[in-house]
């Protein structure tokens, strides 16, 4: 195996684990973002894990973040809570990096 051949392979391992990474922050953050909907829309205990789960899924609809928008901003709009699209966007943002950080941390 050349240098070149090693590199290569190097850096297609780097950008599996940067996926892999990446997906466990977003589920996280998924997670994280459910409770904190859930907890907004007046729910709590197995009601807020189901609300959570549900956020989960909603992201397995289509690439990037708007899915996950979609659901929340429609769930508030059904229940008539007052959170602006920013706020919504910003604690995706915020729960993201937290996330990140505790996968991270967990190598």
């Amino acid at each position: 195996m050349t240098t070149f051949d090693k590199r290569e392979e190097g850096f297609e391992k780097r950008f599996a684990l940067d996926e892999e990474t990446r997906f466990k922050a977003l589920a996280r953050r998924n997670k994280k973002l459910g409770l904190w909907a859930a907890d907004k829309l007046g729910l709590a205990g197995d009601a807020a894990a189901d609300y959570a789960k549900q956020v989960i899924e909603a992201d397995l609809q289509e690439a990037g973040d708007e899915d996950v928008f979609r659901k929340i901003r429609a769930d508030f709009d059904a229940k008539k809570v007052d959170i602006s699209d920013h706020q919504i966007r910003r604690t995706m943002d915020e729960l993201l990096a937290q996330a990140a950080e505790e996968v991270k941390s967990q190598g």
